[in-house]
């Protein structure tokens, strides 16, 4: 039995988890053994809690790419160009697999990238890409194969999805949960991708290309942060049985594809409304099968280090095939529906005066505009009333 040779490229967390369940656990289930030949990073004689000395050592991680030493090329740098791509494409053209967790790179260069590794005959595979250890790449490309997926939704972000979490059950503010979430290593020192939405789009991008047969762009996704969330958002919603959470979305409109993520308001009763702490999920509408539900721990090392495991399994199993549904071939842009041409529901909160006639001010302007309001919550300015 020959074995599978493996470059991991990025030792932080989730390499370094990496390489201890291939040296643990992670090689029988596998048809060969999976070892981990080389190895490259910033600094060699950083202390990582793993002995990497059995490993050869690479500075550039181009050169491992393409050594004749390795199977595959697991990238984990991180970042959309530079050193990434360009390692990831030396790999794939030097007819070396592929297994990255790199979502920027899937969304940027990912039909590029697929074509590629299709014309080389080699596998690209990014499950650790979208939510962690939750298997939604392989359900969308593999489970849900021949159906028609008519819409994806979910909570991608970890981060975004633990800040909101605290504040529902704190009732402390944005920047509070914040500086807590950065405290834990939820959140990063500079966490602009993530409280932004920019890290949730790119893993939209992914899904969609899944889900879609269509490689749209980052910039065709409507977005929204959660900076703009409040504490007083958070109870609003809570007094009228609803969660806010940073929601992604992908659905058919005929040809064209509406795609957004911002935060929404989301009934209690439902299943991305119980999506609590830093976990994930993704919800896909699929005719014939309905809803089919992907849900677990979307961020942390050993989460995403078990992803990337499985795509080594797949791989040395002999699975190849389209990096996405389809060929690549097949795949291209597709329209973007405008977001002033869809019609959805919105919550206003609004402070006015506790004088008669208000409210009658408010349904006449939001009339003139052709708004229609479905429910009216007024909350007392004054919680004791006489009898």
């Amino acid at each position: 039995m020959t074995e599978m040779r493996v470059a991991v490229a990025g030792l932080g967390t989730v390499g370094t988890g990496l390489i201890s369940i291939l040296s643990q656990e992670g090689a029988d289930r596998a048809p060969k053994p999976l070892t981990v030949s080389a190895v490259s990073a910033r600094n060699k004689t950083r202390d990582r809690g793993i002995d990497i000395s059995d490993f050869a050592w690479f500075d550039d991680p181009i050169a491992m790419a393409t050594s004749d030493d390795i199977d595959v090329y697991v990238e984990l740098i991180g970042g959309e160009d530079g050193v990434a791509k360009a390692s990831v494409e030396a790999a794939l053209n030097a007819g070396k697999h592929v297994v990255t967790a790199n979502k920027a790179l899937i969304c940027r260069h990912g039909l590029a990238l697929a074509k590629l590794a299709e014309e080389k005959g080699v596998a690209l595979r990014f499950e650790a890409a979208v939510a962690g250890g939750v298997p939604v790449v392989r359900g969308l490309r593999d489970g849900l194969a021949q159906t028609q997926v008519l819409g994806v939704l979910g909570v991608l972000n970890g981060t975004c999805n633990f800040i909101l979490s605290q504040m529902d059950e704190t009732g402390a503010s944005f920047d509070d949960c914040l500086l807590e979430a950065q405290k834990l290593g939820f959140a990063e020192a500079d966490p602009t991708f993530d409280i932004g939405g920019i890290d949730a789009a790119h893993k939209l991008v992914a899904l969609t290309a899944l889900g879609f047969d269509a490689m749209p762009t980052l910039e065709q996704v409507d977005l929204t942060g959660i900076d703009v969330v409040t504490a007083e958002d958070i109870t609003a919603a809570g007094e009228i049985g609803m969660r806010i959470k940073l929601v992604a979305e992908a659905a058919r409109h005929g040809d064209a594809l509406a795609l957004r993520v911002g935060p929404a308001l989301i009934p209690e009763d439902e299943r991305i409304a119980q999506t609590m702490g830093s976990d994930n999920i993704v919800i896909a509408e699929a005719s014939p099968v309905g809803r089919v539900a992907f849900s677990g721990p979307g961020a942390g090392g050993g989460a995403t280090a078990t992803a990337v495991a499985a795509d080594l399994v797949t791989i040395a199993r002999g699975a190849t095939g389209p990096v996405f549904a389809v060929p690549a071939g097949r795949i291209d842009g597709a329209p973007r529906v405008d977001a002033t041409d869809t019609h959805d529901p919105y919550f206003l909160r609004m402070h006015v005066a506790d004088e008669p006639g208000v409210l009658a001010q408010v349904t006449s302007a939001l009339a003139e505009a052709n708004v229609s309001v479905d429910t009216i919550h007024q909350a007392p300015t004054n919680p004791v009333a006489d009898l």
